[in-house]
């Protein structure tokens, strides 16, 4: 006998999104609609920007555009790990590209540039562990990416005279 193709699977429990996940989705579509409303509002001073700014808001913008979808959506499916490269991809370039964006501040490194390694460092252990199937790894390496390098990281673009502040709330 057939089944019906309307049929709703259900997630195991280690795989369905949690109440942090759904969290840390929100946020990331707090902070992105919070970044892209700072980019609308300082369209006169977009001229002045180097290139790597805008690279590194790109790749930004991609990862927060991507984690409520890999958060809240089935996971270990073909689609799932498709997006996933992509949002590792995004968060590499976005640490990479802060590595040439030290040119900006002088020369020098920053407290920042901590973060940036931190995330390449940790980026390869999410693949791994994923392709092992360890999904609490997985899971707490995700978590601590999106929490550390993309929401606490976003917040403080806003305050301290930084450009996105300026232009949010100037």
């Amino acid at each position: 006998m057939a089944t019906l193709a309307t049929e709703t699977i259900k997630l195991p429990a280690s795989l369905a999104p949690d109440r942090l996940e759904k969290f840390l989705g929100w946020g990331a579509i707090v902070l992105l609609a919070a970044m892209l409303a700072a980019i609308a509002r300082g369209r006169p001073d977009w001229a002045e920007i180097p290139w790597q700014v805008w690279a590194h808001l790109t790749a930004i913008g991609t990862a927060l555009a991507l984690s409520p979808v890999m958060m809240w959506n089935r996971r270990g499916d073909a689609r799932h790990r498709k997006l996933g490269y992509v949002w590792v991809t995004a968060m590499a370039l976005a640490a990479i590209i802060t590595f040439d964006m030290r040119l900006i501040n002088h020369g020098r490194f920053s407290i920042i540039h901590i973060l940036s390694v931190w995330t390449l460092i940790q980026l390869p252990i999410i693949v791994l562990s994923a392709r092992a199937h360890n999904h609490a790894r997985h899971r707490r390496s995700v978590r601590g990416m999106l929490i550390g390098a993309l929401l606490i990281a976003g917040f403080f673009t806003f305050p301290f005279e930084r450009m996105l502040g300026k232009w949010l709330f100037g």
